[in-house]
């Protein structure tokens, strides 16, 4: 596991893969959970210092937001995180008094460095630093500079397309005493629109009315709003659907037990104990694997050669699709070179685990139950066009894998790009079922 320090000097590192590592690791390892400790503070201090180096201009995709920005943009939404997180009590559970106390002292010295990016010609830029900046003036020590912000938290952040900063937008104003009405009817209404839209999109018998919303959803700007919200008030956050008094939550899943010994058929199932043991942090990795990873660094951590590896043709370019690692049970996919997509095999892929509970190789149905009362917020489920479950704020979809007379859960662990899985999956994926 990285030191502090080792994250610190790869942010700035030449070779992209590492930076998007760097970032990653940031989230995994200094907010993890939810939570700032005895380093968090010390490298939001750090990371605050870079923001002016030129190489913080470089883009590229940094797993946790869809779409490009630059490094500059996703080290401030990484320090708006920090201090959205620096405003929550010990009784939270985000930290001990001491590790709190220290990210809280931190925060004047952040809005210094912030500050000026509040102006930046990047609009990527300029709003994650107005949502970081927002965040910050809950020190006491900043409140006098709320005048000073509050025009451009209303006029920027409040209507972004990006619907955590909306949300920071309309909260922290709401804080500061201002009138929030409008913009809380304003986003009932985009919302209402868009579950519309979306129930006539998916409507095979809507006709005219199919077509519209799709050509209105298609029109809409993508919300790049991170898949998790850190730092939520207790009856803000993310929370598990509770079920009905009458519908006790269900037992945790549990894998198949696997075939029996000697037996070598086409359809034979691992055992437990032949099964690699994975876990699973959404948005940054799975087991060894980081998202954003190539296929040299992704062979090299499992230690094999792909069995299989395709690609397409654009052009005069040949892009790899995805690539079958045998021995192991997973099929890694890429997009644009990059790790964005890992499927575990059914059958013999590596054992993945959520809260210790399994995800590969057990009933279908259990899984999505279990993952439905406990692990996802209301609005974040939505099914594929072939009724795989897709949890967004996972970054999880279980899709089912044929093992003779029966299915098991072939779980698929993804980027927010990868999310619309229609689109997103090769052919060849869907022919695993």
């Amino acid at each position: 596991m990285p030191d502090t320090p080792d994250i610190l000097g790869a942010v700035l590192a030449t070779d992209p893969a590492r930076r998007v590592r760097a970032v990653g690791d940031l989230y995994r390892l200094l907010l993890n959970r939810e939570q700032v400790f005895p380093a968090t503070a010390p490298a939001a201090l750090v990371l605050a210092c870079l923001l002016d180096d030129p190489r913080t201009l470089a883009e590229d995709r940094w797993g946790r937001r869809a779409g490009r920005r630059s490094l500059r943009a996703e080290v401030l939404n990484w320090l708006a995180s920090f201090a959205d997180l620096a405003r929550l009590d010990v009784e939270d559970g985000v930290g001990t008094a001491q590790d709190l106390a220290a990210a809280r002292a931190a925060r004047p010295i952040l809005h210094d460095h912030i500050a000026d990016f509040c102006d930046a010609d990047d609009p990527l830029v300029r709003e994650a630093a107005l949502a970081a900046t927002a965040l910050l003036l809950a020190d006491p020590a900043l409140a006098s500079s709320v005048p000073r912000y509050a025009p451009a938290v209303r006029e920027v952040l409040a209507v972004s397309a990006d619907s955590y900063y909306r949300w920071i937008g309309r909260e922290r104003l709401a804080a500061w005493g201002e009138d929030v009405t409008g913009l809380v009817t304003a986003e009932e209404e985009r919302r209402a629109a868009l579950d519309r839209a979306g129930e006539l999109a998916e409507d095979p018998f809507g006709g005219h009315e199919q077509e519209q919303a799709i050509r209105w959803l298609e029109e809409q700007p993508e919300d790049t709003a991170a898949p998790e919200r850190l730092g939520r008030r207790r009856e803000d956050r993310t929370a598990p659907i509770p079920a009905a008094p009458h519908e006790p939550a269900p037992e945790p899943p549990v894998s198949a037990a696997g075939s029996e010994a000697g037996y070598r058929g086409p359809w034979r199932i691992a055992r437990e104990e032949e099964r690699a043991e994975w876990t699973f942090t959404p948005y940054v990795g799975v087991g060894p694997l980081h998202f954003g990873m190539t296929l040299e660094e992704t062979t090299r951590l499992l230690g094999e050669a792909p069995a299989v590896s395709s690609y397409s043709h654009h052009g005069e370019d040949q892009r790899l699709n995805y690539a079958d690692f045998t021995e192991i049970g997973i099929r890694a996919l890429f997009h644009n070179g990059r790790l964005g997509c890992v499927a575990a095999d059914a059958l013999t892929g590596p054992q993945v685990r959520l809260e210790a509970a399994p995800l590969t190789g057990c009933a279908p149905s259990h899984v999505e139950d279990w993952l439905v009362h406990r692990t996802t917020r209301s609005g974040s489920l939505v099914y594929s066009v072939a009724g795989d479950p897709v949890f967004a704020d996972l970054g999880l979809a279980i899709r089912s894998q044929r093992a003779g007379d029966v299915v098991l859960t072939r779980p698929l662990f993804l980027l927010h790009d990868w999310l619309d899985l229609w689109h997103a999956l090769p052919s060849e994926e869907w022919n695993c079922s």
